[in-house]
Order: C-alpha cells, then sequence, then structure tokens
C-alpha cells in the first residue's frame, strides 16, 4: 500500500468515527426510551405474543427504512456529494422538471420546514429522557432533572461554534463506547432469555397488527421513535460521505441496536416490572448512575446530528434564496460542508429549552414527536422515486415495486402520527408552519423585487445602442456594478448615470447566480462579455454549497484576461428597500414580515466580502 493509499484509508477511518459520532447519535440514542413508550401508554399486556411482536415491527421498521432505504438507496440519491432534502430538491430541479417546478419546490420546502420541527425536538427528548434516570437511581433527585437537563442543553449549544470536526474527534470515541456498551447489555439479556431471537421472523410482527387492530397499528406512532434520526443521516452527508456513513452503519450501529432492542425485550419478559425503564433496568442500581452519565453524553451528541444538519440545511436555504442572508461560519478547511450558523443556533437553543420548560418530561415530548419525521420521509422517498426514474433510468416497474413499498409504509407512519397531532405534535407542526411561511414569504418577496428592478431597467442590447449615440463622459478608474438580473443594466447603474452624468474608464456588470448543485466546476464558474466601451458583463457562477468572494471572482477574472485591482476598484450596489403599499402584492402581514426579514438580512457587502471602503451604496424604494 502506497503513501497515498494509506492516506486514504487513515481519512476514512476517520470520517467513519466521525460519523459514529455525529450522524448516528440521534437514532444511537434511542433505545433510551422508544421501547418504553412501545408499552406505556398503549395498554398491552406484557405477553410474549404483544413483546415479540413490538420487538418485530422495531427490528424490520430499522431494517426497512433505515437500512435498506436510507443507507442503501437514499445515499445515492447525492447531489455532488451532498445530502438532505434541500440538495434533493436540487437535484430533482435539474432534471429538466420545469412543468412541476412549482410543485417540486413546495416539496421541498415543506420537507425543510418539517425538519426545523424536528430539529427543535430531538435535543430536548434525547437529552430529558437520559437525565430522567436519576430518578431510577434516587427519587430525590427528581426536582433536579428539568434544572439539569436546561443547563446542558445550554452547554450543547455553546459550543457549536468549535464545529463539527473538532466536536467529532470527542463524540466519535464516546459513541463508539456507546455503542458497545448498549450491545453489551442487551447480548447480556439475549443469554439469558433468548426467546426473544424469533422476532427476527417478520411474522410476529405482522401477526401482533392483525391480531390488534386498530389499536395494533397504533403503536406504531411509538416505534416510529426507532427510526428517528433517519433524515439527519442524510443530511449530514456531505459532512463525512457515503461510504463512511454506511460503513458506520453495518459494522457497528445497526447490530448494536438490534441487540439493545432485544435485550430490552427479553428483560420485560423476564420482569414486568422492568417496563418503568426497561434501558436502565439493563443494569442493577449501582450501575444507574455511571450509565446515566454515559447516556447524558450520547443524547448531547444525539442532538449533534440534528444540529449539523440543520446548519447544513440552512445554508443551502440561504444560497438558494429561500432565507435571508445570514452569517455562515465554516469550521473545517477540508470539508467545506461542515458550518456553524451563529443565528439558527440561538433560534433553535431558545426553542428547545423553551420545549423542555413546557412538556417537562420524555413521556409528554414522545407524544410530540413523529409527525415531522414521518412527514420528511414521505416527502424525501417521492423525490427520490423521481430520480429513480429519470436519474438512474429505472424502469417504471422496477421503481414503483421498491418505492411504492417504501411509499407506503411512511404513509401508514405519517396516518398513525398525526393523531399525535393534539397531543402534542401540533408543537413541531407549529414550528414547521412557521418555518414554511418565512422561507416562501421570502422568496415570493424576492421575486417581486427581482420583477421590480427588471421593468425599472434597461436590457443590455438597449444599452450597447445608448452608449453609442450619448458618448458618456469617462473619469479615471474601475467601477463594479452588483447585478441581480444578467439581461439587464444593473440598477445601481442606471441610478448612478442618471444622477451623476458620468461613467468610469473600465465598467463591471457583476452577476453572482447561485446553481442547484453544491459546486460548480472550474472550468464553468465565470462568463465575461465584452459589451464594447471598455464595459464588461461578468456573470460568476456558484453552488449551493459554495462561499461568494470578491477576492476569488477577481483572481478568476485575471485568469480569463480581465485584469482588475480590488483596491482600485469601486463597488457600486443598489439596495431596494422594501415599502408596503395599499395595494401589495402578498397580503398586508406577509408583506410586513418580508420587509422585517429585509431590514435584518445580512448586507451584501458582508456576504460577498467586499471591502467598506470600496463601497458605494445606492438606495431605492421598491414598493411590494
Amino acid at each position: 500500500m502506497d503513501k497515498t493509499q494509506q492516506k486514504q484509508t487513515k481519512q476514512l477511518k476517520h470520517l467513519i468515527i466521525g460519523a459514529i459520532g455525529i450522524v448516528y447519535g440521534d437514532i444511537g440514542t434511542s433505545p433510551l426510551y422508544t421501547v418504553k413508550e412501545c408499552f406505556s401508554n398503549t395498554g398491552f399486556p406484557l405477553t410474549e405474543a404483544s413483546v415479540l411482536g413490538i420487538l418485530s415491527l422495531i427490528l424490520w421498521s430499522i431494517t426497512l427504512i433505515v437500512s435498506i432505504k436510507y443507507v442503501f438507496f437514499i445515499l445515492q440519491a447525492d447531489n455532488n456529494g451532498e445530502g438532505g432534502i434541500l440538495a434533493l430538491t436540487a437535484l430533482v430541479l435539474k432534471r429538466r422538471f420545469d412543468k412541476y417546478y412549482r410543485t417540486v419546490l413546495i416539496f421541498g420546502i415543506v420537507g425543510a420546514a418539517l425538519f426545523y420541527g424536528d430539529a427543535v425536538l430531538t435535543p430536548a427528548i434525547s437529552v430529558l429522557s437520559a437525565v430522567e434516570g436519576i430518578s431510577i437511581y434516587s427519587t430525590a433527585f427528581s426536582p433536579y432533572v428539568i434544572p439539569l437537563t436546561v443547563v446542558i442543553l445550554l452547554g450543547l449549544f455553546l459550543i457549536q461554534s468549535h464545529g463539527t470536526a473538532n466536536l467529532g474527534k470527542f463524540f466519535g470515541p464516546a459513541m463508539i463506547i456507546w455503542f458497545f456498551v448498549i450491545a453489551i447489555l442487551g447480548l447480556i439479556q439475549i443469554i439469558h432469555n433468548p426467546i426473544v431471537l424469533k422476532a427476527i421472523n417478520p411474522w410476529y410482527g405482522i401477526n401482533f397488527l392483525t391480531t390488534h387492530g386498530l389499536v395494533g397499528v397504533g403503536s406504531l406512532g411509538a416505534v416510529v421513535l426507532a427510526i428517528t434520526g433517519a433524515e439527519a443521516l442524510y443530511a449530514d452527508m456531505g459532512h463525512f460521505g457515503r461510504i463512511s456513513i454506511q460503513r458506520a452503519w453495518f459494522y457497528l450501529v445497526f447490530p448494536s441496536l438490534a441487540l439493545n432492542y432485544m435485550g430490552q425485550a427479553a428483560l420485560i419478559l423476564t420482569n414486568n416490572e422492568a417496563i418503568q425503564n426497561p434501558f436502565y433496568f439493563l443494569v442493577p442500581t449501582v450501575w444507574v448512575f455511571p450509565l446515566m452519565i454515559l447516556s447524558t453524553i450520547a443524547t448531547i451528541i444525539a442532538s449533534q446530528a440534528v444540529i449539523s444538519g440543520l446548519f447544513s440545511i440552512s445554508w443551502q436555504a440561504i444560497q438558494l434564496g429561500y432565507l435571508p442572508r445570514m452569517q455562515v461560519i465554516h469550521t473545517s478547511g477540508e470539508h467545506i460542508g461542515q458550518v456553524y450558523v451563529p443565528m439558527v443556533n440561538k433560534i433553535i437553543m431558545v426553542l428547545t429549552i423553551g420545549l423542555v420548560l413546557v412538556f417537562k418530561s420524555s413521556n409528554n415530548l414522545a407524544s410530540a414527536y413523529g409527525f415531522a419525521v414521518t412527514g420528511i420521509m414521505v416527502i424525501t422517498t417521492i423525490l427520490t422515486t423521481i430520480i429513480a426514474l429519470r436519474a438512474w433510468e429505472w424502469s417504471v416497474f422496477k421503481t414503483t415495486s421498491l418505492f411504492g413499498v417504501f411509499l407506503l409504509v411512511d404513509l401508514l407512519f405519517c396516518a398513525v402520527n398525526s393523531t399525535k397531532i393534539v397531543e402534542g405534535g401540533w408543537m413541531p407542526l407549529l414550528i414547521a408552519v412557521a418555518a414554511f411561511y418565512i422561507m416562501t414569504t421570502w422568496i415570493k418577496g424576492r421575486n417581486i423585487l427581482a420583477d421590480n428592478i427588471i421593468h425599472a431597467g434597461k436590457t443590455i442590447r438597449g444599452f450597447k445602442k445608448l452608449l453609442s449615440d450619448i458618448h458618456p463622459l469617462r473619469i479615471p478608474g474601475v467601477a463594479v456594478y452588483m447585478n441581480s438580473t444578467p439581461e439587464n443594466i444593473p440598477n445601481s447603474f442606471s441610478i448612478n448615470y442618471r444622477h451623476n452624468k458620468v461613467m468610469h474608464e473600465k465598467v463591471i456588470f457583476l452577476s453572482v447566480i447561485t446553481r442547484n448543485e453544491p459546486r460548480v466546476k472550474k472550468a464553468e464558474k465565470i462568463k465575461i462579455i465584452e459589451l464594447g466601451f471598455n464595459v464588461y458583463e461578468v456573470i460568476y457562477s456558484i453552488g449551493f454549497k459554495e462561499v461568494p468572494n470578491i477576492t476569488q471572482i477577481f483572481e478568476r477574472c485575471d485568469e480569463n484576461g480581465l485584469c482588475l485591482d480590488l483596491c482600485e476598484t469601486s463597488f457600486f450596489m443598489s439596495r431596494g428597500i422594501p415599502v408596503s403599499t395599499i395595494h401589495p402584492r402578498m397580503s398586508l402581514w406577509r408583506a410586513k414580515l418580508f420587509i422585517f426579514l429585509a431590514k435584518n438580512a445580512m448586507h451584501a457587502t458582508e456576504y460577498y466580502k467586499i471591502p467598506y471602503a470600496r463601497v458605494i451604496e445606492l438606495g431605492v424604494r421598491i414598493k411590494i
């Protein structure tokens, strides 16, 4: 093995360890509460048939949805290595899907909005369920469960700025210990009561559903807790890559989860009292406190899986124009997908802690869990079906045979969990609705602004004729006019010329366009069009996982023969100031929401990393 191969092997090992820590934290801590919730409010007798039936449903849900659907198939639907609902949406939109563009876009936005709702709930239920173990050790500690949970959550969100890579160095080894511990605890109980191995046969799950009717189907509302984290697995693909995520799952995570779930079922059949909290009853009382500490560490890591995925989706949404510009910090020099979004982190922190204070227990939070997760799964399956037909060129029969099964299972889980909306599922749904309206309002508002700018401006073709007719006065220097619509003259140029009646010696109309792909090849990044009279149109393309940087744009211009000096260039930027009107083009409340978002968006100067001293901003009031 040469040095290059050794380096690649070493890097893959680090990525696998990081994936175990970050990607599988959420689904890896589901054993803390899944089995308990399956029996706590259902009233099922703890007979061999019911326990094996529930266990079979858990094992086969994990196998079908996580192992087969997500790890094997969905991870192949990557957008140049990037995953997540928005990356998947962008991938579909690239496949000549213009006729249904709006429908696909809405699917993607709804999925992203549901992910926000899930991301708020996951840290709350994960950490709270772990800390509740202290009550089993001693009821005297019960009053401290909520305060301790809040403190832990605060610490979790405060360390986010250190980045996924740095956190993964600690989280990976810690989660490896976690998975080995839960596997051993489960294996011990299986040895004592090996009858639970029968649950590997799916007949037990099917028989349970048919025997108990609608009540049995209703149990899927708790079974779904075993597969929460599957979408975070997909969203985090840009952080660690498909191969490392797949190997981590099959080498360690899946076997450990299966053993622990079977161990809890074996324990319940042996000791019915263990149903109070079957996970912590796996160990003697003296070991509950150390296990609680390990569980708390694991749940902190579990929360990280969703939070890091949320940062990725937020960044994609900003780049694609679905959210206002916000500060995005890249926390790794090697992996561009590892980002930290401070504003999103603050909002999620407040909402998550608020949920803990309102619901007060993991049982109450569990009733709120499920609908957002299954909703995302349905949308992911539908969009991947389109990819299978358009990109993978599968036959209709093959696609519907496979993804039809996935969709039926997803819809069944979604329908069952919709009954939990009244019990608490309204909370993540409310957060999702708020996120949906923020994104759709921002998209519609930007489109209105763009239409107004287009109608107010002049086309490039008309500009050429204008220059040949008027021969404007030229002054020394280089002027760059930022442009949102390449077909038109920048609004900033029109305003500046109308008031000052002069042009610089060299004029650049610069448009930065975000494509529906993560990264644009270097050869396709820049297009320079000479308009005559020493005026140039520069169209610079970036992917939704790239950061626009004026220095890099100038370097590309130099490489293509257009020499520009950043220190001698003036940047003219028009800032559309939206104002509401008597007859707005959107409802009044949405118009006011858009104005609020626009006023609080990150300034374009900072976003494009343009030196402040070189910027001349021209404001124009635009009615919406």
